[in-house]
């Protein structure tokens, strides 16, 4: 039997680069995993406050399979459409498709991105280069039981790409404005093992930054346009306290006690800034 993998790239408010695979058998569903699998991958994009857009080079993807008797050492390539894409957009639940695939069952052990090197990020309307050193220009990430999930024949995992971590300051040139380099930095996580925070800040004049702690952990995201939502996702589950940073002005907003639980969206009544 054939399958078929779907790679779209899903638009969340936090960044993160999203897999999600799913198969449906002519005899109904099935959690084998040596069984073919359609998957859908989408891309989304954990946020960062610093820049306006960043722009990734993305010119392949691939996945291998635990059983390194297959060709290519079991590494499979994905048929994709390479491009520039601007991750800062990819948020708040649009999706588009990217690409298309097979594979003969659902054992992934690894997944690979290709980047390019046309990389660059846009800050107060100026654009800057991403350098990127050879060997950061595949992106690895590993798969375990831990976040890796096969339920009614569905294989489900996500991928957060951090956008704002992914770009460190650039000391090799010469002279005061060295730029930025790019250095990726991704984390895997399923539904069933995580949870969400969303709601609403306002007014947008406050350019309100919303970060979700717990320990030493922190995740970020900017509400989107006038209505002020926003939502982060592949949150372990735990009570957070949430920092809502006012600009322009506005005061600053905490929230403690925010308990997120696994496969559940944590929402946020309304929350209005002052000066």
């Amino acid at each position: 039997m054939k399958s078929k993998f779907l790679i779209t790239i899903l638009t969340l408010l936090t960044s993160s680069l999203a897999f999600y695979s799913c198969q449906k058998e002519a005899s109904g569903n099935s959690s084998n995993p040596d069984q073919p699998h359609t998957a859908r991958i989408y891309l989304t994009d954990h946020q960062t406050p610093v820049f306006d857009s960043v722009f990734i080079d993305i010119r392949g993807l691939q996945v291998k399979l635990e059983d390194d008797s297959l060709a290519n050492g079991g590494w499979v390539n994905l048929a994709i459409n390479p491009g520039v894409y601007n991750i800062l957009r990819f948020r708040n639940g649009l999706d588009t498709l990217f690409g298309t695939g097979t594979l003969p069952n659902a054992r992934i052990h690894k997944i690979k991105l290709v980047l390019g090197t046309q990389n660059s990020a846009v800050k107060d309307g100026l654009s800057f280069p991403l350098r990127i050193k050879d060997e950061d220009r595949e992106v690895i990430a590993n798969l375990n039981s831990s976040n890796f999930e096969i339920s009614n024949g569905q294989v489900l995992f996500w991928i957060d790409f951090d956008a704002g971590n992914s770009i460190q300051v650039d000391n090799s040139g010469s002279g005061n404005n060295n730029g930025y380099r790019l250095k990726s930095h991704i984390k895997i996580f399923t539904r069933s093992s995580s949870g969400s925070i969303e709601g609403r800040v306002l007014p947008r004049a406050a350019d309100p930054i919303v970060k979700a702690v717990i320990g030493t952990d922190t995740a970020t995201a900017i509400p989107f346009d006038d209505n002020g939502e926003f939502k982060i996702v592949g949150l372990n589950a735990g009570t957070y306290t949430l920092l809502i940073d006012g600009q322009n002005g506005y005061r600053d907003t905490t929230i403690t006690n925010v308990v997120v639980r696994n496969r559940e969206d944590t929402h946020i009544p309304l929350v209005t800034l002052h000066r």
